[in-house]
């Protein structure tokens, strides 16, 4: 886990940096006599997974930093004060509550804590990032009132065919009534271009570039004079 100190005294400072060579998964990256420097960093940081964060500092206290934050790590408290505990679990990134002088014993209490809870963070933002990368890779078309679902990376070409649009894939071709617009919406800009005013392309799967039309498959596909120049900004070009 990375972690910073803020502690306005430097020989408290000194002894949290102590105690944390103690734990393997810890690395103290920063430490700063001050919140507005913390402040500064955390915002042109790397992740930042743990705060030591004293209560008592001089103008700015470890509450009004916490309330600077808008989406704080966990914070372990540090103070040689005991009355500001409860105050203290009214913030739900503050894990631990640790009174000066700080046993190694203790210390290592309030890390196995943070650990937990880092970990609990990691498995739910994990979870989050695969139920939208499942739904960005996956498009449902309507088909006789059946929704059927495609794997975008399949799609190779999209045509507008009047009221419809013809949706082709590795495996299979579907016929929808819907419209390019509607479609395109839908699409990963990153993977598909629109290239003519009834075709949208899997630029990914393009074989063959001939002045103004692109070959996919076996299929030879017109490229608007408009379209071309934003279709050869796309291509990784030697």
């Amino acid at each position: 886990m990375n972690c910073i100190i803020i502690d306005d005294e430097e020989t408290a400072r000194i002894i949290i940096k102590q105690l944390c060579l103690n734990i393997p998964s810890l690395e103290v990256v920063a430490d700063f006599s001050n919140a507005m420097q913390a402040i500064k960093y955390l915002n042109n940081s790397t992740k930042v997974d743990l705060i030591f964060l004293d209560i008592h500092m001089p103008d700015f206290t470890g509450f009004d930093f916490i309330q600077t934050l808008k989406n704080p790590p966990k914070i372990v408290l540090t103070t040689s004060d005991s009355k500001y505990a409860i105050q203290a679990f009214e913030y739900s990134c503050i894990i631990d509550y640790l009174v000066k002088p700080i046993a190694l014993p203790r210390f290592k209490k309030a890390i196995k804590k943070a650990q937990t809870e880092v970990s609990k963070e990691n498995l739910a933002e994990n979870a989050k990032n695969i139920k939208e990368l499942n739904t960005v890779n996956n498009l449902y078309i309507n088909i006789d009132r059946r929704l059927i679902k495609l794997d975008i990376s399949s799609i190779y070409l999209i045509e507008a065919k009047g009221d419809y649009i013809l949706v082709k894939t590795e495996t299979k071709n579907y016929t929808v009534h819907s419209t390019l617009k509607k479609i395109e919406e839908k699409l990963p800009k990153k993977l598909f271009l629109k290239i003519h005013r009834s075709y949208i392309i899997n630029v990914t799967k393009i074989i063959d570039i001939e002045d103004n039309s692109v070959l996919i498959k076996k299929e030879v596909i017109p490229v608007s004079r408009s379209n071309r120049p934003v279709l050869m900004k796309r291509l990784n070009l030697l």
